[in-house]
């Protein structure tokens, strides 16, 4: 135990006892902080097992603020050996002192007999003690909880959080039923000190808060997940699988092709499904039938290698375990098959029939896990004397500290009967001949430590002799990384770790090649990730906003060229298009500028989403809507330095100009935009933030639409609401005549990238939904009706803004008049001209509106809120337009053809006249032609 006295600062240790022995709990007299108690806990966990308890084991007290300390024993305590200790101190009543000991239960260890009790308690301030209950409810699976709580204002009002969630009313004698339960799994409690009526829980679940002494329960679910492993399918867009701790095996989409509405563009908790398996397992899709899912994994362990074959196609499952014996509770020495908490299943890459699944065996089956082989003899080093019972004082087995299992399965893709295999017990295995002849290697790897647990093999796609692999020695109480390559079959190997640091947080969990790209690695450790672009020899930090936290699991979408993850805390995280990291080299970065060839992209389009809320915590965040555009910057801009983006289609026709200036601020993470059609994308322009790069690698995202029209801008304020100003430029926008901006077709596009006199060109593929109805054909019918609203919008627009500009004009000119009779006559002329030009502009714009309170509600839409209302709904789908669109639109081109004729005249007999009279009188003309 450590104290400061001057704010964390400084600390010194006050209490120790023995290296093997920390400090599980501590309990503070709320009315005297001099007091304090501690139980300390002798515990030693290793993969092959955990052992609670021994004479390190205690209940310690302090009366001076920690300095010293006294080991409190007899007086009613149990004598050693004891375990997990939580102690905690009434506030009602500093004499009545709570102690959960964990004891043995009475149950033999090491052919010794325990003694037996659960919860102690003290009435007089730690110096006696009293044994009050022995009901295992209480602490239940000791080393996972251990807790208690007291009432503010009961001192015999307690609180149990276990799986269960306890409370006793009467000094902890005997436990009383809950109005309401907050979960299960419960960890930790707090209690209001000034209302005992206000309490929160935490537990696998999330957190609950209850108001009412847990009559009833709030659950809040918290944007964080301990998830194992993450796979991936080859859909469109692509399904992330995957295992969250306390749950079962979960689907969930990369996009939810939501861009807006109700549900905002997130990826809410409701596009989630169970697809069968449980928490620590796999959930591995079949990569040439994708709605088949083969999950593993329950809650009480791997059992007999617990497998279930999912169908996406009715949401059911067939449970097909290899060896269906009920085992938890059982130690590794004593089942047939020890299938570790996180036993590995893999599916063949050259056979999607075959499936290997690992005990100490390796299991296969070919016909859906309807029979299951054994294809290897026993690959561990099957040392019993590390297959006891696991647990110590409190035996708890669920296969979590199986020892002697297959821990990693991996065939390589470029040899067919090529398996490697990996265990717990720190071997490793190969076969050449799909499992009739085992080799072990494990000899063959330079200076690695016994007994360490190989997390992960990476078969090359390249190469079949070829193999990476990560081994995890943590729980042997080394926390270095431990990462080696073989391309001889295993013959020889080299360690490769040079660049990851080394801390009490670097052992390495997962090692994955990239797919398009050899000798490009991912590696994930225990608070990071790293990238090597040298096939190991050199390791760099891939964080990009990463949280650090333990990643568990990597794998590629090669469609997409996503990289995904499963970090053990806060959830799957995606890095969108790794394509410039499988691009990068030496020479780009030696030079000035250069644009990376962009990954294929999907025009695609909105699809019905669940019910959802939009403030949901849990939700995930899609991808920017459209094309990712990177391009790679030597030296940062100067102030007046531009960076040009021009997209072009195949005709040459430029469809999109994207100018970005220097980040205002070295390492200025650039927006991007709303994430939908429409949203900007992170485009400098109309709905879009302004487009910043900094050296390095820059990515900006195209949306796949065309330039916006051209912009109605107002000049004069609403009708009847004069105290709506114009904007620092002069101008407001009118809340009803929006741009518009066209969703490009299909097909191939140049993007062209000018830095200085330099250009650098790429091709980039746009291609169709292909979840959407309509046809390219539809589509280029579509795009011709929408542009002609396009070009209508425009040709309204440039004419409107001239109006807005001399109804202005106008303005300014009648307050310079003044109210005399010698400018009566011009103010007339004034006032007549104003008139028929707002009746005129009334036709296309509703003048009165303010864009503010829904005040669009109130009065008719006009020309351009009609024109662009069709514009959206026509180009809401991949259809071409109904007859009825097509029937509107041609109406709407009458109308505007008709206000285009009378502004001419307008322009003709009022205007010209009127500047004319202006010239006689020595008065500046109103000005046509905006500036």
């Amino acid at each position: 135990m450590f104290r400061t006295t001057d704010g964390g600062k400084n600390w010194e240790k006050v209490l120790f006892v023995d290296e093997n022995t920390g400090c599980s709990d501590m309990g503070m007299d709320p009315n005297n902080s001099r007091t304090l108690f501690a139980g300390m806990w002798q515990l030693e966990i290793h993969t092959y097992g955990r052992r609670s308890g021994g004479p390190g084991s205690g209940l310690f007290k302090s009366t001076d603020e920690g300095a010293t300390w006294k080991r409190l024993e007899g007086h009613g305590l149990p004598h050693a050996p004891v375990g997990r200790i939580a102690v905690r101190v009434a506030p009602k009543d500093s004499n009545r002192v709570y102690a959960l000991i964990e004891t043995g239960d009475g149950v033999p260890m090491d052919g010794k007999p325990t003694q037996s009790g659960q919860l102690w308690r003290s009435d007089d301030g730690g110096e006696n003690w009293q044994l009050v209950n022995s009901d295992r409810q209480i602490r239940g699976r000791t080393h996972y909880y251990t807790r208690e709580e007291i009432s503010p204002d009961n001192e015999n009002e307690v609180y149990f959080f276990t799986s269960a969630f306890s409370r006793t009313l009467d000094g902890g004698r005997t436990l009383t039923n809950m109005p309401a339960t907050p979960g299960g799994d419960n960890h930790e409690m707090w209690i209001d000190p000034a209302n005992g009526d206000r309490m929160a829980v935490v537990n696998d679940g999330g957190v609950s808060i209850s108001v009412n002494r847990g009559h009833s329960w709030d659950r809040i679910q918290l944007p964080i997940a301990q998830i194992y492993h993450v796979t991936l399918d080859d859909q469109i867009p692509y399904f992330v699988y995957g295992n969250r701790q306390d749950g079962p095996s979960f689907r969930g989409p990369s996009n939810s092709l939501q861009f807006g509405g109700f549900g905002g563009a997130q990826i809410s908790r409701g596009t989630w499904h169970p697809v069968a398996g449980s928490e620590s397992g796999f959930a591995t899709p079949d990569p040439v039938d994708n709605p088949i899912i083969w999950s593993t994994g329950t809650g009480a362990g791997s059992v007999g290698g617990s497998v279930a074959r999912f169908d996406e196609k009715n949401h059911q499952a067939r449970e097909v375990e290899v060896w269906p014996e009920t085992v938890s509770g059982a130690s590794a020495a004593e089942v047939k098959y020890r299938f570790n908490w996180e036993f590995p299943v893999t599916i063949s890459p050259h056979d999607h029939n075959k499936v290997y699944v690992g005990s100490q065996f390796v299991h296969v089956t070919t016909d859906g896990g309807n029979s299951w082989q054994i294809i290897s003899p026993d690959l561990t080093r099957n040392d019993k004397s590390r297959m006891q019972i696991s647990g110590g004082l409190t035996p708890d087995n669920i296969g979590v500290e199986y020892a002697g299992t297959v821990f990693a399965i991996a065939e390589s893709p470029k040899e067919a009967g090529v398996i490697w295999a990996g265990t717990n017990d720190g071997y490793v295995q190969i076969t050449r001949d799909g499992g009739k002849n085992w080799t072990n290697v494990t000899k063959n790897i330079p200076n690695l430590p016994d007994w360490g647990t190989v997390s992960n093999i990476e078969a090359s796609r390249y190469d079949a002799g070829t193999a990476y692999i990560t081994l995890d020695f943590h729980q042997m109480n080394n926390r270095d990384p431990f990462a080696y390559k073989t391309t001889d079959y295993g013959k020889t190997w080299t360690a490769i770790t040079n660049g990851i640091p080394h801390s009490m947080l670097s052992y390495a969990h997962c090692i994955r090649e990239d797919p398009a790209r050899k000798g490009q690695l991912y590696l994930g450790t225990e608070n990071g990730l790293y990238i090597s672009f040298d096939d190991g020899k050199n390791w760099q930090s891939l964080q990009s906003g990463l949280p650090h936290a333990p990643v568990y699991w990597i794998a590629v979408q090669e469609r997409f060229h996503d990289l995904a993850l499963a970090t053990y805390g806060r959830g799957f995280w995606i890095l969108d298009d790794i394509t410039a990291l499988e691009q990068v080299t030496s020479e780009i970065l030696a030079s000035n500028a250069h644009l990376f060839a962009p990954r294929d992209v999907y025009r695609f389009r909105p699809v019905a989403q669940p019910a959802a809320v939009s403030y949901d915590p849990t939700a995930g965040h899609n991808p920017p809507y459209g094309a990712p555009i990177n391009f790679y910057l030597k030296s940062k801009l100067g102030e007046k330095d531009r960076v040009r983006l021009t997209i072009s289609d195949a005709s040459g026709k430029t469809v999109r100009e994207i100018e970005c200036h220097a980040a205002k601020e070295e390492g200025a993470r650039r927006p991007v935009g709303r994430g939908g059609p429409g949203g900007g994308g992170g485009e400098e322009g109309e709905g879009g933030p302004p487009c910043e790069v900094k050296p390095g690698i820059n990515r900006v995202w195209w949306n796949l639409e065309s330039e916006p029209g051209t912009e109605v801008k107002l000049r004069t304020s609403p009708l009847y609401a004069p105290d709506v100003k114009m904007g620092p430029e002069g101008w407001r926008p009118a809340p009803d005549a929006g741009r518009i901006s066209l969703l490009e077709p299909p097909g191939t596009y140049t993007v062209t990238l000018t830095v200085g006199e330099e250009k650098f060109t790429q091709k980039l593929k746009v291609l169709k939904d292909p979840h959407s109805g309509g046809t390219e054909s539809d589509i280029q019918t579509q795009m011709q009706f929408l542009t002609g609203l396009r070009d209508e919008m425009n040709a309204i627009a440039t004419s409107v803004n001239p109006i807005e500009s001399i109804r202005a004009q106008l303005a300014a000119l009648e307050k310079e008049l003044g109210t005399d009779d010698t400018g009566k006559a011009i103010r007339k002329a004034v006032d007549e001209l104003a008139e028929k030009l707002t009746s005129l502009e009334e036709k296309i714009l509703q003048l009165k509106l303010t864009g503010k309170g829904q005040d669009s509600t109130r009065w008719p839409p006009m020309l351009a809120a009609k024109i662009a209302y069709l514009a959206e709904e026509t180009g809401s789908s991949d259809f071409p337009p109904t007859t009825q669109q097509v029937a509107v639109g041609e109406e709407l081109k009458k109308q505007g053809n008709q206000f285009q004729q009378e502004y001419l005249q307008i322009l003709a007999k009022d205007v010209t006249p009127f500047n004319a009279m202006l010239r006689e009188k020595n008065i500046p003309n109103i000005i046509v032609k905006m500036p």
